[in-house]
């Protein structure tokens, strides 16, 4: 330990840690008291704007996994997606602060939040950008290789793009299960009536559940599965 812990760093605070993590800056995001129409209104700001920090890192990584996969080093790149992966797994842990945030509370909020969606998040729109040009890498980099989607599930688990294949369902899968998970948390605290009722807010949510970055990957897996099992059960 240094004896003399005076702070070095430019900016504003008391310490270096301070200094380096914008302490100042970052608290003051949140609306102060005096200010806040509920006292949730702190907690609903700091699950997304917390959200919107892990989505900046996620899109950061896959965007670097692009870059890599281009670059012919598809092991790198299962690496920076199994980072963003991580992330939007806690992201969609994040969501079960809203336990406590009952549909009344979040009510009462809502003038406070104007015509605010969570369907505007820049950090969605850049996970979902960064995932098409993923798909779009991987997909030039199977057909250099001479192969298929489909050829690459029964490969040797060593394969480098056998494993990035596999990290890309994981990564279809963690988005698809915080879809679920908001879904579900648009009902609960929202309010809102199951997706298929008339004039709900849940409907855009319902449609969406069973999106997937990557069709083809998931499209393979069955086939592989029918193929299998053709195999062990020939007609007779």
């Amino acid at each position: 330990m240094k004896a003399d812990q005076s702070p070095v760093l430019p900016g504003d605070g008391a310490t270096d840690y301070a200094r380096y993590m914008r302490l100042d800056a970052l608290f003051d995001l949140q609306r102060p008291s005096a200010e806040m129409i509920h006292r949730d209104e702190l907690l609903f700001q700091v699950v997304h704007q917390s959200t919107e920090l892990w989505l900046k890192l996620a899109a950061t990584e896959l965007t670097e996994a692009v870059a890599r996969v281009k670059a012919g080093d598809p092991a790198a790149a299962e690496a920076l997606l199994g980072r963003a992966t991580l992330a939007v797994r806690l992201v969609t842990d994040h969501l079960e602060m809203f336990r406590y945030l009952s549909p009344v509370d979040f009510q009462a909020m809502q003038p406070a939040l104007g015509n605010g969606s969570g369907a505007e998040s820049p950090g969605w729109r850049r996970i979902q950008s960064a995932s098409r040009r993923l798909w779009q890498a991987f997909d030039d980099e199977v057909s250099a290789r001479g192969t298929t989607v489909a050829a690459l599930l029964p490969a040797i688990p060593g394969d480098s793009l056998h494993r990035l294949a596999e990290a890309m369902v994981e990564w279809d899968e963690r988005v698809a299960l915080w879809r679920a998970r908001h879904y579900q948390v648009a009902l609960r605290v929202g309010g809102h009536a199951p997706a298929g009722t008339p004039n709900s807010a849940a409907n855009m949510l319902g449609k969406i559940l069973g999106h997937r970055f990557f069709p083809d990957l998931w499209q393979a897996r069955l086939c592989a599965v029918a193929a299998d099992s053709s195999a062990v059960h020939p007609e007779d």
